[in-house]
């Protein structure tokens, strides 16, 4: 089985889809899937599914749920398949198992997705942190590859999985900025400005993702346009919020003012990010 949830919801039995195109199944799939070999809680299931307004139903139509994905597993799944080749309801059960108080799916971690993914970024983050850039850029890059499109693009989300989703999608955003800062480290700041442009746009408010884009610019020989990146976020930051920029980013700009050497590729740490080159 191969599931990919980091985009559109994706489940595949010896190249045959398992997705049901009902919400509801769709979402007990989902679930399952970013929790492999873990049980799920029937409660929790039931939350997704229906909020704190349940059904009388509600334990019925759950298995019911349970019972439609089971079917649909079994078919693609065929007569040969499941443990000891049993194959049909008998080797679904034995991949979509009811334990006491809940389901779990019986599969490896690795054949979802979002697990490959931090698994990359658990390494690059750990290569980031040694210092060893090349490898981190190549690791964070290998994980962002994995993304086909928001999270869950095409499954409507209950309450669960609404704080998967935004769990997941701020993972993506740090995990760009990690691999943003590796590349810097490496001297990779003119090819870096395009997507610091349009990630600047998308998160108007991000001073990570600005300190980036200032030092890239900076790096690049337009300082002008760098001080003029933190002018349009700090007017943004007093205009929508009533603050100024945080100190290290206020620093950062100071430094520019200054010509600080230390902005300077090769004399840049070679640990830490690019928004706390001026922490203190």
């Amino acid at each position: 089985m191969k599931i990919q949830v980091l985009g559109p919801l994706s489940a595949e039995v010896n190249g045959g889809s398992i997705v049901p195109t009902a919400r509801k199944p769709r979402q007990i799939l989902t679930l399952l899937a970013l929790y492999p070999g873990r049980v799920m809680p029937v409660p929790t299931l039931m939350e997704e599914l229906w909020g704190t307004s349940l059904p009388q139903s509600a334990l019925t139509t759950l298995q019911t749920y349970i019972l439609q994905l089971r079917r649909r597993l079994g078919t693609a799944m065929g007569p040969g398949g499941g443990a000891g080749g049993t194959g049909g309801a008998g080797g679904a059960k034995e991949v979509l198992v009811t334990r006491h108080g809940g389901y779990l799916l019986q599969i490896p971690p690795e054949a979802v997705d979002v697990h490959e993914y931090e698994g990359l970024v658990a390494r690059g983050q750990s290569d980031f942190e040694q210092g060893d850039d090349e490898s981190a850029a190549s690791m964070l890059r290998a994980a962002l590859a994995l993304w086909q499109g928001p999270a869950l693009v095409d499954v409507r989300v209950g309450p669960i999985l609404e704080i998967e989703v935004m769990r997941l999608e701020e993972s993506r955003l740090v995990t760009v900025e990690r691999r943003i800062d590796a590349d810097l480290r490496l001297g990779r700041h003119s090819e870096l400005l395009a997507e610091l442009t349009e990630l600047i746009a998308r998160h108007p408010q991000h001073e990570g993702l600005h300190s980036q884009a200032m030092v890239a610019l900076y790096r690049s020989g337009r300082q002008a346009t760098a001080l003029d990146v933190y002018r349009r976020l700090r007017g943004r930051l007093i205009e929508d919020l009533g603050v100024e920029p945080s100190p290290q980013l206020q620093r950062l700009h100071q430094a520019m003012l200054a010509v600080d050497p230390a902005l300077d590729v090769q004399a840049g740490p070679k640990r830490g990010s690019t928004f706390d080159l001026y922490a203190v």
